[in-house]
């Protein structure tokens, strides 16, 4: 029993992570509004569509999340009373699979996509690009933000899930 809470317990801070992907992008869907109708000058207009594809592209990931995980929590029961170990030993093949997927995309590829898009404000003057850039490293860090605190619980949770099998 004390596996399945363990895994309860993450699954439900993981659906409470992934409201932050939804708070984030609604500041940027408000802020694309802000610039459509605010906005005077070239480069607070070049922000209308960046801000814009940034919020949908938060939102899609923090309701896919959220919906995922949701039914996660359902599911941790069912999968636990059928089968225990088999139930632990895919929560830590999923676990690692999650983790290699972190140390590729979020700690590298993120950081050199940040990279390039800060190299073109240095390098291309146009308000388009600068706004697409600039709202770029924006998002890549609300999800830096918001993965790394999930990539330290699933680590915990993985740490944890290792422990009770060698118990077992």
């Amino acid at each position: 029993m004390e596996v399945l809470k363990l895994a309860t317990e993450w699954a439900k801070a993981e659906v409470f992570s992934t409201r932050f992907f939804i708070i984030f992008a609604l500041l940027f869907l408000i802020a694309s509004i802000g610039f459509w109708q605010l906005g005077k000058t070239e480069i607070a207009r070049a922000y209308i569509i960046p801000t814009m594809v940034a919020g949908v592209l938060l939102l899609t990931i923090g309701l896919g999340l959220f919906y995922t995980n949701k039914s996660r929590i359902t599911e941790f029961e069912k999968a636990f009373h059928s089968d225990t170990s088999a139930f632990i030993a895919s929560e830590i093949e999923r676990a690692e699979s999650t983790l290699k997927e972190y140390k590729t995309v979020v700690f590298k590829a993120i950081p050199i996509i940040i990279i390039f898009a800060a190299l073109l404000i240095i390098f291309v003057n146009t308000p388009t690009w600068r706004a697409i850039s600039i709202t770029t490293i924006a998002m890549l860090i609300v999800i830096l933000l918001i993965d790394g605190t999930a990539h330290a619980r699933i680590n915990t949770y993985y740490n944890q899930l290792k422990l009770v099998q060698i118990k077992n």
